[in-house]
């Protein structure tokens, strides 16, 4: 990757990625850009300077002459900040993702849990999952704990919400459907995880399957309002009286003002992680726990999407196995 010169020249460097090579190498005629996005990861927009000494044709100079990425094919790390078109042109604020941290079945594990240290833990086999005790025998699954062998409704799961994080604005308000999500797309290495309803966890097909994998083995999902029981509309808080200070912890929800809608999936361990140890002594790591025994883990994140603004959260999340 490298910077490309912005000072005098309008730059068009466009490149395809991984993905688009490998379509367009089929050579069958399929290969169409149906879609395109523009982003400004590279853009400091806090160098904007409205008291420049030689006029307004100068308040934004030092942005526009800032040099910008060479396209580069790794989708993976490209268009971190996407740009998005809006028709009403008076917003105040724009939407936020944010992960749930209210409600203790997707909540992630405290700082104080040596197994996960704020992030969301997956037992991958039964072992592990009978020497962390997560199960609800033990009197309630541990916060943060997913048992990623089996899916059940009754497991922790991840959730996030999304909407107007402010207290500036009342919950009781509608969300502007312009603001709204019902589109996500959520990012996993398949070689670690899947995904599944945990809501319909029981069902036949309740394991997601996922729309994409690329070459790096990172599974793509696509997730969409009324389809499958991922998205939901958010629950509207309190305009006034006594129960307006609390309305954000109305259906655990943690956005402040108003809101969209909410994603919730479970986690279940690969059949890798679940059968072999490879993957762990390659790429992961080991540690000692206070009950004397050896673990492995391998930390890697779950990037969500929203597909209307664009907005990403990355989730970090450790896969556990008991030695």
């Amino acid at each position: 990757m490298a910077f490309l010169d912005n000072s005098g020249d309008i730059i068009l460097d466009a490149v395809l990625t991984d993905a688009g090579r490998a379509r367009l190498a089929k050579g069958d005629g399929s290969f169409k850009i149906a879609k395109f996005a523009f982003g400004d990861d590279e853009i400091d927009y806090s160098s904007y300077n409205a008291s420049h000494a030689s006029g307004s044709a100068y308040y934004d100079l030092e942005i526009l002459q800032t040099p910008v990425f060479e396209a580069f094919t790794n989708n993976t790390s490209t268009m971190k900040s996407k740009l998005v078109s809006l028709t009403n042109n008076n917003l105040l604020y724009l939407p936020i993702i944010k992960l749930n941290t209210v409600g203790t079945s997707f909540a992630p594990t405290d700082a104080s849990n040596q197994f996960g240290s704020g992030s969301h833990v997956v037992l991958v086999d039964s072992t592990t999952i009978t020497a962390v005790k997560a199960p609800i025998a033990d009197g309630g699954i541990k916060t943060g704990v997913i048992p990623g062998l089996i899916g059940s409704a009754d497991n922790n799961h991840i959730r996030v919400d999304q909407g107007l994080d402010t207290n500036e604005i009342s919950p009781a308000l509608i969300l502007d459907p312009e603001l709204k999500e019902t589109q996500y797309i959520v990012e996993l290495d398949s070689r670690f995880g899947k995904l599944y309803d945990v809501s319909n966890a029981d069902a036949a097909g309740s394991v997601a399957a996922p729309s994409y994998i690329d070459d790096d083995l990172i599974a793509s999902y696509y997730f969409t309002s009324n389809v499958g029981n991922y998205v939901k509309d958010s629950k509207p808080g309190v305009a006034t009286g006594a129960e307006a200070d609390n309305g954000a912890q109305a259906n655990f929800e943690t956005i402040n003002g108003p809101r969209g809608t909410n994603l919730r999936f479970g986690v279940l361990a690969a059949t890798d992680l679940v059968t072999s140890t490879y993957l762990f002594t390659t790429i992961g790591s080991a540690m000692t726990a206070n009950d004397n025994n050896g673990y492995y883990y391998i930390d890697s994140t779950i990037r969500i999407s929203g597909v209307t603004t664009g907005y990403k959260i990355d989730i970090p999340i450790r896969f556990l196995k008991k030695q």
